[in-house]
């Protein structure tokens, strides 16, 4: 079952493809406080989104060394 993740695109710059940054929010084991970490992830875009934009994107076979995401549908 592939992965399907929802993020904003912080970057397009290149050519068919967006940076897209995903927050993860989690409770801190120790001091129990929330937390919100983030990752970027690459991902195929043949749908054209823009800077700013909220995305779906969802895990397919590796496309290039560090692109393994395609964008789905976008948001807003």
């Amino acid at each position: 079952m592939p992965q399907v993740k929802t993020g904003t695109v912080v970057s397009n710059k290149m050519q068919k493809t967006v940076v897209v940054k995903i927050e993860m929010r989690a409770k801190h084991p120790l001091y129990k406080k929330i937390i919100t970490r983030s990752k970027k992830i690459k991902a195929r875009d043949e749908l054209g989104a823009k800077v700013g934009q909220m995305v779906k994107i969802s895990e397919v076979k590796p496309i290039s060394k560090s692109v393994n995401f395609k964008v789905m549908e976008v948001i807003k």
